[in-house]
């Protein structure tokens, strides 16, 4: 077939582009235990049975007292409560706490339910048969209200949201060592060139070991997906139509890797076009690097051809891939997944740029006299050094012709 060149979308246009071609639905539900439900994605709302904590207990090692008490209690005015027991860890209080009365409370202890607050014990000081109290409380003091945490009937965890660490610990304080999470979606990676072999080989003259097969499926376990590697393809038509049949079989989305180019011997475009409707959707994205990406959807799925050098690769799953991999999984669809992680920092040189293209730069931070530096790395996308020394990038925007030296910019973080 033949097809114009490089008939370039902005990234925002070729997200759109995508979105209106791909009916975007939510994963299947499977049940996971709380220990292997770390970064999945919560399939439905999780509703807590009890409240949290499940009493009202102490923050403090002290006294549980009625706060009425203390009232006007100072150094120069101590005020005496009668001692009248202590809760043990554990345990249920047995005590019926009067006026003018305090039972000795540990961090943790539950309050006996006459008692609305707890004096610390560095104010306090053990008298005989009572306690010396020099400051005074207001009710809810150096205490935790039962349901303070989490009420009960009330959601722990939304729906499409990602379980982090923090979350393991509320869930089974909950007491739920089990729920629903989405499949992990399924990435088939192929990587395309007669040139390439793989990482394992010993390498002839003219060949390059497959670099973006691997830092894709990293890329891609990273995301909460599945890669499946499916290898390398020589520059056949054939071959490369097979491969991706046999893709689209087994995975959810395609990454094809090398050949998005206009080398005569560059296939990827057409064979992606001839596996299924509507085929290829964008071909370019004013971008560097990143340029001659392919956008597809086959046989119902996710297609993208990404450029051979492992530059221009990452860069543009970063910002192309990665947000459309995180809402197929299922995440909440009403928060930027496009939002990095940032810092703000001072560019060391200036950056030249073309007008109407979107640059994305990779930059080192450097720390000179108190202030965080953005130091560019300039080389081909091809190059693994500057990807080895960047901590982040530096997006220029399509409508800018550069940025200048010492210019506040945002890194979004790698």
């Amino acid at each position: 077939m033949s097809r114009e060149f490089f008939v370039t979308n902005t990234l925002q246009e070729a997200k759109a582009e995508l979105d209106k071609n791909y009916r975007m639905q939510l994963p299947e539900a499977e049940t996971s235990t709380i220990l292997e439900a770390l970064d999945r994605v919560v399939a439905e709302d999780v509703v807590s049975p009890i409240d949290l904590p499940t009493f009202t207990r102490s923050t403090m090692d002290g006294y549980a007292v009625r706060s009425g008490d203390t009232h006007g209690a100072s150094d120069q005015s101590p005020i005496y409560l009668n001692l009248v027991g202590e809760i043990g860890m554990g345990e249920e209080p047995k005590i019926g706490l009067k006026v003018t009365e305090a039972v000795k409370i540990s961090t943790g202890g539950m309050l006996p339910k006459e008692s609305d607050a707890v004096v610390m014990v560095e104010y306090t000081e053990k008298v005989g048969d009572q306690v010396e109290i020099v400051k005074a409380v207001a009710p809810g003091e150096n205490t935790m209200q039962k349901g303070e945490d989490v009420q009960k009937g009330s959601i722990v965890l939304g729906q499409g949201q990602v379980i982090q660490t923090q979350d393991i610990g509320i869930l089974a304080g909950i007491g739920l060592t089990g729920l629903k999470v989405f499949r992990r979606p399924k990435v088939a990676i192929i990587s395309t060139g007669d040139e390439i072999v793989n990482a394992d080989e010993d390498v002839p003259p003219g060949k390059i070991r497959d670099i973006n097969s691997l830092s894709l499926a990293a890329s891609v376990s990273k995301d909460g997906a599945i890669p499946i590697l499916k290898g390398i393809v020589k520059d056949d038509f054939k071959a490369l139509k097979a491969r991706l049949d046999e893709a689209l079989k087994e995975a959810d989305l395609v990454l094809v890797s090398g050949g998005s180019s206009v080398g005569t011997r560059d296939v990827t475009l057409d064979v992606i076009d001839a596996t299924g409707k509507p085929g290829v959707l964008v071909h370019g994205i004013s971008m560097k690097p990143g340029k001659p990406t392919i956008i597809a959807v086959c046989q119902n799925k996710p297609v993208f051809g990404l450029s051979g050098h492992p530059g221009a690769a990452l860069v543009v799953y970063r910002f192309l891939v990665s947000p459309f991999l995180r809402r197929l999984r299922g995440e909440m669809l009403n928060r930027n997944l496009d939002m990095p992680r940032t810092l703000k920092a001072k560019l060391d040189v200036n950056i030249v740029s073309t007008n109407g293209r979107a640059d994305f730069v990779r930059v080192e931070l450097l720390e000179k006299d108190g202030q965080t530096w953005a130091k560019p790395l300039y080389g081909s996308s091809g190059l693994l050094k500057t990807l080895l020394k960047a901590d982040g990038i530096v997006y220029v925007p399509l409508e800018k012709s550069g940025l200048k030296k010492g210019q506040e910019v945002l890194v979004e973080l790698l």
